[in-house]
């Protein structure tokens, strides 16, 4: 009889500590992501697979009204989950219940649901929201950018904040849903195929749908007045491509540049493998910034990329992001060296089907017209650090790089990987420690000290990139005198220049 009484006791106890212990397991979800550039953006806690955005525009006033619905999968027992917003919320659902909300530092929505999510289970957020987004300023500035007939959300690394909530980092993409209201007369532009268009009242609806999975800050969103153009590649794939109506003087140079999107896509299919999304196409808003923004299936061009004249050398950059950044991502933002290395190196073999100058004609410019005490040669493409992210050395030293790449392991091998390296990572994220390991296994060389000389260690190379065993020329040899009025300067030099501003903002 004891025996049983003591057996109870115990059941009994299991069954009061086992309630405590399961509430304990429910955590709030990290305010970042973990990346050691930008530590508060993105979430822990789980992962979105869809944004719904459904918009109401008003570009007279800049009043955006917004509800986004966002599809997720809880990564961790959830109590609490975090997004990256900056407009003003008025309600929050969480699996159809109000959930309590908060904001915190420069851009955190803190989101309570009634009923605590689960591991692995999924859930439905829905955030009704509404404000100015050209009067919100995070960490000093805003990216969403007025234009005297509408608005524009384009820029890197954060972009998101001023027009739907999110997840805001590379490492978590989603599929999109689009639909924005707008009055009569103006048009909207965003990623992926126009799905549909409908008016009453005076209001017109566009909608728009990427199905491939995209990262936050190439989501883009343009609203204004646009002559727009379609067409379709030779391979048959669609082309959208749309302008400001009031682009002055840079329009015509504008159309003539980024009107060869088709011809251009189609190119670079050669080296990198079939396209990897639905639609392509380009647009140049009448906007005072300078970049451009390889904004996915539907790049951003500032007028002022063609301020010089036609500048097909940047749409040879950002097309080439579609692989190399768009299809293939960052893992952390210190990776961008595998965005910014080879879209420049593409503007390398434009140069050279161009015959404006070989690869290794640039390569070799780049190393010599820099002095060994340039500190161009302190940043580190391989890990820049967040202040140089977008440094002119990540572009050309990142692209040298590639070149002695190239020299080492052969044309061969080298546009195999080339071409492989999108298609084996497709739709996903990627370290540069990750490709050095896809293209030893496809070289079947080791790359150790090739990475770790032109990517990761500070100070000027001691030898320019040059085949093994060949021999250097002068410029390129150890302790040659760095005298940059000798240099031959390629002659497409000045365009792909022009384009290193692509993200200067």
């Amino acid at each position: 009889m004891r025996k049983r009484l003591i057996v109870s006791a115990a059941s009994a106890l299991s069954l009061f500590l086992a309630v405590p212990a399961s509430a304990a397991d429910f955590q709030p979800g990290a305010a970042g992501i973990g990346d050691p550039y930008y530590p508060t953006y993105g979430n822990g806690g789980y992962r979105v697979s869809h944004y719904d955005i459904r918009l109401k525009y008003q570009p007279a006033t800049d009043e955006l009204e917004g509800t986004t619905t966002i599809l997720a999968t809880a990564t961790q027992d959830l109590s609490r989950f975090n997004l990256d917003f900056a407009l003003n919320v008025s309600e929050v659902l969480v699996n159809g219940r109000a959930a309590a909300f908060a904001t915190s530092g420069e851009q955190e929505l803190e989101i309570t649901p009634a009923r605590p999510l689960a591991k692995g289970s999924q859930a439905t957020v829905v955030v009704r929201y509404k404000g100015v987004p050209s009067t919100v300023k995070k960490y000093g500035f805003t990216a969403w950018h007025r234009t005297p007939d509408g608005a524009v959300a384009a820029d890197e690394p954060e972009a998101a904040w001023w027009w739907f909530p999110s997840n805001d980092h590379p490492s978590n993409k989603a599929t999109y849903d689009v639909s924005v209201l707008v009055p009569d007369g103006n048009q909207v532009i965003s990623n992926g195929v126009l799905t549909g268009t409908s008016s009453k009242a005076g209001w017109t609806r566009y909608s728009w749908r990427e199905n491939k999975p995209q990262a936050t800050y190439l989501a883009t969103l343009a609203v204004g007045k646009f002559d727009i153009t379609t067409d379709t590649t030779a391979s048959g794939l669609p082309v959208y491509n749309a302008y400001s109506k009031d682009l002055g003087e840079n329009a015509d140079a504008a159309r003539a540049s980024v009107e060869r999107t088709g011809e251009l896509v189609d190119w670079l299919s050669g080296y990198f493998g079939d396209y990897p999304f639905s639609s392509v196409g380009g647009y140049v808003p009448n906007v005072p910034t300078g970049y451009a923004l390889e904004t996915q299936t539907r790049v951003f061009y500032s007028p002022k990329q063609f301020a010089k004249g036609t500048n097909t050398s940047v749409v040879v950059h950002e097309l080439a992001h579609q692989w190399y950044g768009d299809s293939v991502s960052v893992a952390h933002w210190s990776d961008i060296w595998l965005n910014e290395g080879f879209a420049s190196y593409a503007q390398f073999l434009w140069s050279e089907h161009e015959n404006e100058g070989t690869a290794q004609e640039l390569a070799d410019y780049i190393y010599a017209s820099h002095p060994a005490d340039d500190p161009f040669w302190s940043v580190k493409p391989g890990d820049p650090g967040a202040d140089n992210q977008f440094s002119n050395a990540v572009y050309d030293r990142g692209a040298v790089a590639i070149q002695a790449l190239r020299n080492t392991v052969g044309d061969e091998k080298f546009f195999k990987i080339l071409k492989g390296w999108p298609t084996e990572r497709k739709y996903g994220n990627a370290t540069i420690a990750e490709f050095q390991a896809y293209a030893e296994k496809v070289s079947g060389k080791k790359l150790g000290d090739l990475f770790k000389t032109w990517l990761f260690t500070p100070g000027k190379p001691a030898v320019g990139p040059v085949v093994p065993g060949a021999p250097a020329a002068a410029s390129l040899a150890p302790g040659a005198r760095d005298d940059v009025k000798a240099l031959v300067e390629p002659k497409s030099w000045k365009k792909i220049q022009d384009a290193h501003s692509v993200h200067e903002h």
